[in-house]
């Protein structure tokens, strides 16, 4: 009947009989291919109800393995995957969901060499990134190679949600001409996120993924869906075409594909500081012992102070600490604290830029302290 065969019938009959779809949208979905860029939290629903609808082919794309932090939100991967790369996982899972769906891996970097081989031969690309380079690479690419694709991002216990058409506008560079500074962005780990919110957002992209291969209803294009979970508000917004955009209004031939890092304000690769910058766990050891005045400085978020913290430590996190100098001394000796020496890495840098000529960052941050100093500090 129609392309589908009678265990296709049965498995989708649910979705087959609605108005609007029967077996011709069925075949619209068992021929369409859609690449999904991140299996983390946005990534686990939008792959999950995809592979249930019947989507024929799923490009998974991302370059990290499943951790235990990860299965509070990121239900496509379970205990048993732990250390497995995460693309292998969901697949996994997804072939279980639906054997009959072909489903492709692509474990390996996201970047501007990369995205077009990957991209090529995808009808639509959705968006389960946490990170604004690779929205901004998938926006030029959706416009380069005129693929449609849906945006989705959380922060905390909120989510955005809208649909990129890849040609004639808005785009995300519409929306978000600049991005925000560095200092002011907060991951996942970082902030936190309630974790049914990024299964309520993903929920809410596969749907617009859905339509769209459908050509029903009205996908948010020209929209932008904002989910608030605390107060349940939905909000939308019109986005317009900006006159100014740099890429939507190019020929797309003429759009060249870049990695935003720079543009972003995010250093590339490991955070260059020098050696006189640095100081590892065993050697602040031995500083604070030696009766040296020294300020510890920890920069991560208050929930995660509460679970532990350095002895004598002050706390300010590290999207407010610009705002914050006036706290510190510039002629004190200032060790910098985080998670695992990243975030503490980029205050340095704020720091040192601000005349803080003394300020050192932890090596390795709270995790190796705990490694080779303090194990019994609770590990998170």
């Amino acid at each position: 009947m129609n392309g589908l065969s009678d265990e296709e019938l049965k498995r989708y009959s649910r979705q087959i009989i609605l108005p609007g779809i029967g077996s011709t949208g069925q075949r619209r979905l068992k021929e369409a291919r859609v690449l999904i860029v991140g299996v983390g939290g946005l990534g686990s629903p939008v792959s999950l109800y995809l592979a249930a609808a019947g989507v024929g082919r799923i490009g998974l794309v991302d370059h990290d393995s499943v951790n235990v932090s990860n299965l509070q939100r990121q239900v496509v991967h379970s205990s048993t995957e732990i250390g497995r790369s995460k693309v292998s996982s969901a697949a996994r899972r997804l072939s279980e969901l639906n054997p009959l769906i072909d489903v492709v891996e692509y474990d390996e970097p996201f970047t501007s060499a990369s995205a077009e081989r990957i991209a090529e031969g995808y009808d639509l690309i959705v968006d389960g990134t946490d990170n604004f380079p690779t929205r901004y690479l998938i926006n030029d690419l959706s416009l380069k190679m005129r693929i449609p694709f849906v945006y989705g991002a959380i922060f905390r216990m909120e989510g955005q949600v809208s649909v990129f058409p890849g040609k004639g506008g808005p785009c995300y560079r519409c929306l978000f001409p600049e991005p925000p500074p560095l200092e002011s962005v907060l991951t996942c780990d970082e902030a936190g996120v309630l974790g049914v919110v990024p299964g309520t957002i993903g929920t809410i992209q596969a749907t617009e993924a859905v339509k769209l291969i459908l050509g029903i209803g009205s996908p948010l294009i020209g929209r932008l869906l904002v989910y608030d979970a605390l107060e349940m508000h939905l909000e939308t917004i019109t986005i317009t075409r900006d006159r100014d955009c740099p890429v939507c209004h190019l020929p797309p031939d003429e759009i060249e594909l870049i990695d935003y890092q720079g543009f972003c304000g995010v250093p590339t690769g490991v955070i260059d500081l020098p050696d006189e910058a640095r100081i590892t766990p065993k050697g602040l050891k031995e500083l604070l012992a030696s009766g040296e005045r020294v300020t510890l400085l920890d920069v991560r978020q208050p929930a995660e102070w509460e679970i532990s913290h350095i002895d004598g430590a002050i706390l300010i996190p590290h999207d407010r600490l610009r705002s914050s100098l006036d706290r510190l001394d510039r002629n004190e000796r200032i060790v910098v604290i985080c998670h695992t020496g990243v975030r503490s890495a980029r205050a340095v840098l704020l720091l040192r830029d601000a005349g803080f000529s003394r300020a050192l960052n932890l090596e390795g941050g709270l995790e190796r302290w705990r490694a080779e100093v303090d194990p019994s500090l609770p590990d998170y």
